[in-house]
């Protein structure tokens, strides 16, 4: 759904700390950190996950998900495939 790298990279975009993202989607600082410190896709309750992702949208942020196209217009990150590893 979204990874820990789209979420910080989504409040960098916003312009935005931690407390401000806990406090727009109704959110414990504490969640927002654990989050954001995890590892790939972000796990948790469901419902959490949803006020956060709906929070997102609400300030403009569109999530890509990994072979998908941005369906809207306007500026933003994507991260491509990692390049292979030196001397492999």
């Amino acid at each position: 759904m979204i990874t820990a790298a789209q979420l910080r990279a989504a409040r960098a975009l916003l312009g935005i700390d931690q407390r401000e993202l806990a406090q727009r989607c109704t959110l414990s600082l504490p969640t927002i950190q654990r989050m954001e410190g995890s590892e790939g896709v972000i796990r948790g309750n469901v419902d959490s996950l949803m006020k956060l992702v709906e929070a997102l949208g609400a300030a403009g942020i569109e999530l890509i998900g990994e072979g998908t196209a941005s369906s809207g217009g306007g500026r933003g990150v994507r991260l491509k495939s990692p390049p292979p590893a030196a001397g492999a």
